[in-house]
């Protein structure tokens, strides 16, 4: 009689990882989004990727490993065809009397076990699991040649480079080739996957007085990268222009592209920035990820009570929901969450955008193009014509779309948009200073959220912090009462998260939901401390009350939040 294997999600509640409520919540989270209940885990954080895979290999008998150089033998690896490596996203492990061991991540992979006895005539296969991403990892870093510096890949090329225009247009000649093994493609191609692999939002290629330096920018922190001889940077440039789609000539004023490529099975924007500096031009590579927008409102880090308010408030039909913050805060992210939320069959959506970085189906995509004249208030205008749900846009810049805005929202719309400014009762001071009349402003905003991005402490290697900085708990604006029996954690530092210590970014949000007594406050044009005063009274969790809330449940630490929120004492 065959043995009746047990279920993935009750392996977990076995090893008491997770609780029947959350695999039950994970089952049905995967039942929506097409995911298995592993995946499911995962992206909804219940459990670590490499508890899910502990429980998968004691699900079906085989032996758990963690991939490193040390279990990785040499020998076991020359046997074995790269391609068939890099295809299959395996690794061999050792070799011993004409058996293999071999790491694989589908335990359920019947066909890849047996095209490898096939092709590598050995008696038996033997199967061990680990991580996809931990197999890939090592793949890409000591595989694919990602482990050689800048430094090394660039002495191998054309040393006749030179720096002038003739030679440049000439080089360009040769970098248009589809020659994947033309020394300055494999350079750069090797730049853009070693970023795409590190979970690089930016690629940053400055020019120096002596050299060009090239950083990435993780986690919203800069890491710099080996650097490019000095004498090879107007190589680099024409080709990354190349691929853009730019006018290689012009080198005097700004210039904007785009590259598409297909890295790791996927396909994957860059939005390309070339701006003059004083010693040669800067580029910058944004990494547009389709999986990085596509943010469930459950993963953007809101605590129960705000996640409940939050739900509210877009399930209102009209008003105007703005997410206030700096660049680079995650505030469109937000927006996207929310309209992913919304977008259903009955649910009309259009967006204004500068510029469109992510297409969703199902909704409406207006590209602004100040050059033709597309400005987001001829959008807008456009837009209420189309008879629309739910409006989008970019930003509020000015008076004119400030306008435009609030009449949709008091003629029946749902409007989400955008604004910059430090906290949630300043952006209400904000539109009454672009002009706005505060009893419009007053009458039509339903909610302000702000927002700032904080790392995320690696689940693999934080540690508690017996000695937390003093200065640091008085800037986080924790009382000893609060601190009473918790546990604060601080980065380690492993091979999962680059020996950072932190791996992803969450949100710390403000959630200011107006009331009576704020938009009295707000029609009788009363400053930002009063309208503060208020929407506290009223439940408000400031920024800073939210990332105690992340210190404490052990998600960030005290450097983060002090590096990203205000520290002031407040009164």
């Amino acid at each position: 009689m065959a043995r009746i294997r047990k279920k993935l999600g009750e392996i977990l509640q076995d090893m008491k990882l997770v609780t029947k409520e959350n695999a039950d919540r994970a089952a049905e989270y995967g039942l929506n989004n097409r995911k298995r209940i592993g995946e499911a885990l995962v992206e909804l954080e219940l459990v670590s990727e490499d508890d899910v895979y502990r429980a998968l290999a004691a699900q079906h008998g085989l032996e758990f490993v963690d991939v490193s150089r040390q279990t990785v033998s040499p020998e076991a690896l020359a046997m074995v065809p790269e391609k068939i490596i890099k295809n299959s996203t395996i690794l061999p492990m050792s070799s011993d009397n004409g058996k293999m061991k071999v790491i694989i991540h589908d335990p359920l992979d019947l066909d890849t076990i047996d095209m490898l006895r096939f092709r590598l005539g050995v008696s038996d296969i033997i199967p061990v699991l680990a991580p996809k991403t931990r197999i890939k990892a090592y793949i890409d870093r000591y595989l694919a040649g990602a482990d050689r510096s800048l430094d090394e890949l660039s002495k191998s090329l054309d040393a006749s480079v030179d720096a002038s225009l003739d030679q440049e247009a000439k080089a360009a000649k040769k970098v248009e080739s589809d020659d994947p093994d033309a020394p300055i493609i494999k350079l750069i191609n090797m730049m853009i996957s070693e970023a795409v692999r590190t979970r690089s939002s930016d690629i940053h290629v400055e020019p120096m007085a002596d050299r060009v330096r090239v950083r990435y920018r993780i986690d919203g922190v800069c890491v710099e990268r080996e650097n490019i001889p000095k004498r090879l940077q107007n190589a680099v440039n024409t080709r990354m222009k190349i691929m853009a789609g730019v006018d290689i000539a012009e080198k005097r004023v700004p210039q904007d592209g785009r590259i598409k490529m297909r890295i790791g099975g996927k396909d994957i924007d860059f939005r390309v920035s070339c701006c003059p500096a004083v010693h040669g031009e800067s580029i910058v590579l944004r990494i547009l990820r389709p999986d990085s927008a596509a943010v469930g409102i459950q993963q953007l880090g809101l605590e129960p009570d705000d996640h409940e308010k939050f739900l509210k408030i877009i399930s209102r039909p009209n008003g105007i929901f703005l997410v206030t913050g700096p660049t680079g805060s995650g505030k469109t992210t937000t927006l996207y969450a929310a309209l992913q939320d919304l977008n259903r069959p009955d649910k009309k959506i259009i967006t204004a955008e500068d510029p469109v970085e992510y297409v969703f189906p199902g909704m409406n995509q207006c590209q602004v193009r100040d050059d033709i004249g597309l400005t987001f208030d001829k959008i807008l205008r456009s837009m209420l014509r189309q008879a629309p749900n739910i409006i989008l846009v970019g930003e509020i810049r000015d008076l004119v779309v400030g306008e435009i805005a609030i009449q949709a929202a008091l003629t029946g719309h749902l409007v989400f948009s955008t604004l910059h400014t430090n906290d949630a009762p300043s952006a209400i001071t904000r539109l009454i200073d672009m002009g706005i009349k505060p009893f419009l402003v007053a009458s039509s905003i339903q909610a302000i959220m702000a927002q700032r991005l904080v790392r995320v402490l690696c689940k693999e290697c934080k540690q508690p912090d017996s000695n937390p900085d003093p200065s640091l708990l008085r800037l986080c604006g924790f009382t000893k009462e609060q601190l009473e029996g918790q546990t604060i954690y601080k980065p380690g530092g492993c091979s999962h998260c680059n020996n950072t210590g932190y791996r992803g970014r969450q949100g710390i949000f403000e959630l200011l939901t107006m009331n009576q007594e704020l938009r009295e406050l707000a029609f009788t044009h009363a400053s930002v401390t009063q309208l503060r005063k208020a929407a506290k009274a009223t439940g408000m969790n400031t920024l800073l009350t939210d990332g105690q809330r992340k210190i404490l449940k052990g998600k960030t630490s005290l450097e983060e939040v002090t590096r990203i929120t205000q520290a002031e004492v407040e009164v």
